[in-house]
């Protein structure tokens, strides 16, 4: 697989069926990892996708030009120096590679940029390889724990990631 390509990138407009599909894909694979569910996913327009695609930070990682994962940068309105990770999904096929950590590197870049001086995520507790790899790339546990809002059965806690400015 030394010949192989990977590619992440924000998601622009035109990429929106490209963004359905991996998300579609994430809520079908590992719906406890996600605040929102398949039904209401499968619910939105065409329209709501191209909105979501244009408006949200979104980024998708590409292997030899085929979408194979994504993620999400987002902001806390309360305090700037902090942002958040997450919708990250990686498809099956390119797990245990460079894919993961390459969406990661890219989102902990796009933080950076805007100033942000730590990376928070929410990981479910029944995920235990998402928090070994959070681990692995730098995250810690903060001890905060909370139930999901959509599913009070899913607990999830709560890691962050000290930024270096660049």
């Amino acid at each position: 697989m030394s010949n192989t390509t990977i590619l992440v990138r924000c998601a622009e407009r035109d990429d929106w069926l490209a963004l359905k599909t991996i998300r579609l894909e994430a809520l079908r694979d590992t719906p406890e990892a996600y605040g929102s569910s398949l039904d209401a996913a499968l619910s939105f327009s065409d329209k709501r996708w191209r909105m979501m695609t244009a408006q949200q930070g979104y980024f998708l990682v590409e292997r030899d030009g085929e979408v194979v994962g994504m993620a999400a940068g987002g902001y806390n309105d309360d305090r700037v120096s902090e942002h958040w990770l997450y919708a990250m999904y990686v498809t099956p096929c390119a797990r245990g590679g460079v894919v993961a950590t390459a969406l990661v590197d890219t989102v902990v870049a796009w933080a950076t940029s805007e100033g942000a001086s730590t990376l928070y995520l929410d990981v479910a507790t029944s995920l235990a390889r998402a928090q070994t790899f959070y681990r692995k790339v730098g995250f810690r546990l903060t001890g905060e724990r909370r139930v999901m809002e959509r599913d009070s059965s899913i607990e999830l806690v709560r890691m962050r990631k000290e930024l270096v400015s660049v």
